[in-house]
């Protein structure tokens, strides 16, 4: 059963956070989104639609989306294929296994951060005892980048207590003049949590009561390369992945980082973004399976998997 954060977990997670940066740098004056306000009753969605050879499809128009919930068609109120603007917690694991990796992982890293638009907001986060926030959101390329020359690894790892204060930290990004935005954690580890003080169900309860879809990256060691059998790091970031609509990647050389972190990147360009208001009109706070549908042959959709009604 997946049990809520508890505010004793809260605080102590709270309490281990370093941060490594006076504080944000303003962002420019954005672009005019897309006319809409998401409201408590607005169930909003990105969607990724691939069809059999992995390559993603932009030339849907509204009319072609179904959305179920619980099994009940919903009317779309809201369809755009214009990517909005994005924030995003780049998660980096620097635990000591990743010593002879860190090199290449940062030039990844930063080959993402350059692809960022005016208008997204991006923080750096290492995490291997603690969690150090490294650069507070800002849309500064610059300050992005020598955020993640900083990292250096060293300690054990701490991937629960890294992606809950992620998730924390996105809620309280600065909006923009749009009140709909993408949110995404990239987060990259090399190996099982160690030293947490939340547990894996604390995080996937949190992870589903926000919007933000979680992209993670498992480097594959020799040694988990030929174990067999239940891993549980494997586990924890393709469940991750697949409730919030992400995707989870295992390569298993550190020299595939460029091309997954720029597969990331093409995807978040490529998503629809729908809305709609629920016909159930119950607010009782209970899980509510969501499923999108697109009629066209040969194509998958990827998003969330549901949400939390309102209540009261």
């Amino acid at each position: 059963m997946i049990r809520r954060a508890t505010a004793a977990a809260t605080a102590a997670v709270a309490g281990i956070i370093w941060m490594g940066a006076a504080g944000a740098q303003p962002p420019d004056t954005p672009a005019q989104p897309p006319a809409f306000r998401a409201g408590v009753d607005v169930v909003s969605l990105n969607v990724t639609v691939m069809d059999r050879e992995g390559r993603f499809v932009t030339d849907l128009d509204q009319i072609d989306f179904q959305v179920y919930e619980d099994g009940v068609q919903q009317e779309v109120n809201f369809f755009t294929r214009t990517q909005l603007p994005i924030a995003l917690a780049l998660l980096i694991d620097t635990s000591a296994s990743m010593d002879e990796k860190m090199t290449t992982a940062q030039e990844a890293a930063i080959g993402f951060a350059q692809r960022l638009r005016p208008e997204d907001l991006a923080e750096i986060v290492d995490f291997d005892s603690r969690v150090n926030i490294l650069q507070p959101f800002t849309n500064d390329v610059e300050q992005l980048e020598r955020a993640i020359q900083r990292t250096a690894a060293g300690g054990s790892t701490s991937l629960y207590n890294a992606i809950y204060i992620a998730l924390r930290e996105l809620a309280k990004a600065p909006l923009r003049q749009a009140d709909l935005r993408r949110e995404a954690i990239i987060v990259l580890s090399d190996g099982e949590d160690t030293s947490s003080l939340v547990s894996f169900d604390e995080v996937l309860e949190l992870a589903k009561r926000s919007n933000t879809a979680i992209f993670s990256i498992g480097l594959q060691s020799e040694d988990s390369r030929s174990r067999t059998g239940f891993r549980e790091a494997d586990f924890v970031l393709r469940q991750l992945a697949q409730e919030t609509g992400g995707r989870a990647f295992f390569p298993e050389r550190i020299e595939q980082l460029p091309e997954i972190y720029q597969q990331i990147s093409d995807e978040l360009s490529s998503q629809y973004s729908v809305g709609y208001i629920s016909a159930n009109p119950l607010r009782n706070g209970r899980w509510r399976r969501v499923i999108v549908r697109v009629d066209r042959d040969a194509v998958s959709t990827r998003t969330k998997q549901g949400y939390y009604a309102p209540r009261g």
